[in-house]
């Protein structure tokens, strides 16, 4: 069992013909639970921010309008997600043995990614490439 995760979320556009990915946030999990729990909370937050109720407060009447049904629906896709237990599930199977977690989603100007690992598997990735190799093979001449 892994005891520590590395999450991240990441939305991902072009500009200037350049793929620029902007950070949304990391969290170093201490648990398997509260690895799913930030997955899930970011996702919800995502969602809110690009799908928010149309009487919300703080927005002035009009600012929302429909989008296409052309147009994939991201918070739809981000909050059916967050409710589905046996995807979460597999989720965290996925990361008790050790395999990078990618859950991602797009429209049509935006990738939003989030991402978990385990921390000790990331550990083992570093030193994995170094072991059965014989020691003068790791030297170079100049």
């Amino acid at each position: 069992m892994h005891d520590e995760f590395l999450c991240h979320v990441t939305a991902y556009g072009v500009c200037e013909g350049r793929r620029i990915g902007v950070p949304l946030g990391t969290y170093r999990a201490p648990t398997l639970a509260l690895a799913l729990w930030w997955l899930r909370d970011r996702a919800s937050w995502i969602a809110q921010r690009l799908d928010p109720q149309p009487d919300a407060e703080h927005l002035p009447p009009g600012a929302l309008v429909p989008v296409a049904d052309t147009v994939p629906d991201v918070p739809t896709q981000l909050r059916a997600w967050c409710a589905d237990p046996g995807h979460q599930e597999r989720v965290a199977e996925e990361l008790a043995a050790g395999r990078l977690v990618r859950i991602a989603t797009s429209d049509d100007t935006t990738e939003y990614e989030l991402l978990a690992e385990s921390v000790d598997a990331l550990r083992m990735q570093r030193t994995a490439p170094g072991l059965g190799i014989p020691w003068p093979d790791l030297l170079t001449e100049v």
